[in-house]
């Protein structure tokens, strides 16, 4: 799978100075709205400006609606927001089966790429032998930022 450096990437969960914020749910579509709401929340509390909000709480929602589409039966949705001033990097995660893939050609992942500055998926193994699947985005508050 494509995988991008984030600028905030750190296995101690952050750069200095960064706030972080985790939501984890049920992985089902009808919890997905509370997500949505919260990354709406962050930005406007980050300033960002109505379009960039805009952008993130679609971007976050499509992210998450892909991977619940994805998501073992039993599985639960992670998310974690991590601002930096500018910008909020988002990471949502979920466990699949060991065949899930995320196809980076569909409209789904088209919307992802013009709503956020960037965006990577990844594919990874737990230590339970289960399957998981991440997808990254990075949202700057405002054109030229």
């Amino acid at each position: 799978m494509a995988q991008e450096s984030f600028p905030s990437d750190s296995k101690e969960g952050g750069a200095p100075g960064s706030a972080a914020v985790e939501i984890r749910t049920a992985a089902r579509a009808a919890l997905i709205p509370t997500v949505r709401a919260v990354a709406s929340d962050l930005a406007a509390r980050a300033d960002f400006d109505l379009d960039a909000i805009s952008d993130l709480r679609m971007a976050v929602d499509e992210a998450c609606a892909t991977l619940v589409g994805l998501a073992t039966k039993d599985s639960r949705l992670s998310c974690t927001f991590d601002l930096h001033g500018d910008r909020i990097d988002v990471v949502a995660e979920v466990q699949t089966g060991p065949e899930a893939e995320l196809p980076t050609d569909s409209f789904g992942w088209r919307v992802l790429q013009t709503l956020a500055d960037q965006v990577s998926v990844e594919s990874g193994e737990e230590d339970t032998g289960g399957s998981t699947l991440t997808i990254r985005l990075h949202k700057l508050a405002g054109p030229g930022l």
